[in-house]
């Protein structure tokens, strides 16, 4: 099992901006009292070692555990105690990122048929300069699209190290860490290894669900409870507006009629949704794009 940041190889690891080499040192400052260094590093997390819409890049996988360590570190977050919360945020990403379910063994083995192509292409990539790797991608041979498939593939295995190390943080006495630690668990035991977890983390988040006292909290834990396959009907009545829509987004519920009906009524107001969590933003799973489409009812 990949446990560690020493346990991943890091050779041909790369982001959004080329070669990974400045990543460990974007998170070590998130540890730090440098006022410019530790934005510029949270703003690396998010901007360059994720790919557009969450999904992910070779360095995405090595990154997740480096913010595993950075979630152990008791320094993190003095300053600012959101910065944990912000890092099972990150998980949550990385969760969304890596659901393959059945399509991981036709992936892998497409990458595995392909690996010695896929080694020198990365090779080539890391060693050419911008102009050149923005070219790469249109090469006409696919192979970028494979070292991001391996990508996602990194992602995917690492999971099961990623849900037992974010699961202890769905009882922080900090609520809101704790609806953060959902968001996560929900994303990331979705992983078919996780198929046993799910019944007791069902239990553990619905129970959490009773005990939010927030719309954002609320909304947030409902719509993990969904991903996990769980039962959100009882809040489909629920007076929030919000709270009713992230009840209705359930993956069971598609093609509920009383869910439907939940979705058309946001509908009729493009903003109503947003807007129903009043200065917070909307639970953090609707920065994925999987998220936001379920927001449409079904025709």
């Amino acid at each position: 099992m990949i446990d560690r940041p020493d346990d991943i190889d890091r050779s041909g690891l790369f982001h959004a901006l080329g070669p990974a080499y400045d990543t460990p040192g974007h998170l070590a400052a998130l540890l730090g009292d440098d006022a410019r260094a530790a934005p510029d590093g949270y703003t690396h997390l998010w901007s360059t070692s994720l790919r557009h819409e969450g999904k992910a890049w070779p360095s995405t996988a090595a990154t997740a555990l480096g913010v595993l360590d950075l979630l152990d570190d008791p320094t993190l977050g003095r300053e600012d105690p959101t910065l944990p919360d912000a890092m099972l945020a990150y998980l949550c990403a990385v969760g969304v990122a890596a659901d393959l379910g059945e399509r991981a063994a036709t992936i892998r083995t497409r990458v595995e048929d392909h690996a010695p192509r896929l080694r020198a292409w990365t090779e080539c990539y890391l060693s050419a300069d911008a102009d050149d790797r923005a070219r790469m991608w249109q090469d006409g041979t696919g192979r970028g699209e494979l070292v991001l498939d391996r990508a996602t593939l990194a992602c995917f295995d690492l999971t099961p190290t990623l849900l037992r190390r974010a699961r202890p943080h769905l009882t922080s006495q900090r609520a809101r860490r704790g609806t953060c630690a959902a968001a996560a668990v929900g994303a990331l035991a979705r992983h078919p290894s996780a198929a046993r977890q799910r019944p007791a983390l069902l239990l553990q988040l619905t129970a959490m669900a009773h005990a939010a006292d927030s719309p954002y909290d609320l909304g947030t834990i409902l719509i993990a409870i969904g991903d996990l396959d769980g039962d959100t009907r009882p809040w489909l009545t629920h007076p929030h507006p919000g709270v009713r829509g992230c009840a209705a987004m359930a993956r069971g519920l598609a093609g509920d009629e009383a869910a439907d009906r939940v979705l058309r009524e946001l509908a009729r107001s493009p903003h109503a949704f947003g807007e129903s969590f009043g200065d917070m933003a909307p639970p953090l799973q609707l920065r994925f794009t999987p998220y936001r489409d379920r927001l449409a009812p079904t025709p």
